[in-house]
């Protein structure tokens, strides 16, 4: 009887990917997904948008996060790429001029799509778990849904559950209304 045994993916093996896909590597698993369709982008972009101007720049808001599009996390073995992430100032007060963070966000943004939805809860969510991220944002922008966890102790709790066109103040960026329809494809 032959016996295969798979080797854990590495660092090099995700640098060695195309550009045109996002590389993660969980339990040492390497997984890629292709670049973020329109809607997903939409939903990104505009989010960023909203939460940027008070919470990083302090327009209209209190200030003191960073706001940042798709960083690379490394924890450990573990890279990840959240679609958005934000830090508190507070925990790190001088940007780091580097390749990836080692410091785990305070919140994390994941816009889910039919093909990494399974990978963002089923993987993701432990190990942000683990590394003790406050939040974490799951959008779905198909069903034009946002759903908020907060941290509490060593399990996710459901914040708020929100969707359509609400306007809402959503944890821990509650000091601002979002109006989420701001986020979704227009209606045709």
């Amino acid at each position: 009887m032959t016996v295969t045994v798979k080797k854990p993916a590495t660092y090099q093996d995700l640098c060695a990917l195309p550009e045109t896909v996002v590389g993660e590597l969980v339990d040492g698993e390497l997984v890629a997904s292709p670049r973020p369709a329109s809607r997903h982008t939409l939903v990104t972009s505009a989010l960023g948008v909203e939460i940027a101007g008070p919470f990083q720049r302090g327009r209209g808001g209190p200030g003191d996060w960073w706001i940042l599009d798709e960083p690379e996390l490394h924890f450990g073995g573990d890279v990840l790429v959240p679609d958005l992430a934000g830090w508190k100032r507070a925990r790190m007060p001088v940007y780091p001029d580097e390749p990836f963070f080692t410091l785990p966000p305070d919140w994390v943004c994941e816009v889910l799509s039919p093909s990494t939805s399974s990978f963002d809860r089923i993987k993701k969510m432990p190990v942000y778990m683990r590394e003790q991220v406050g939040h974490v944002w799951l959008i779905e922008p198909v069903t034009r849904a946002l759903e908020v966890f907060r941290r509490e102790g060593d399990r996710w709790v459901l914040a708020g559950n929100y969707g359509g066109d609400q306007r809402i103040r959503a944890e821990p960026f509650a000091a601002v209304e979002l109006e989420l329809e701001a986020l979704w494809l227009p209606s045709r």
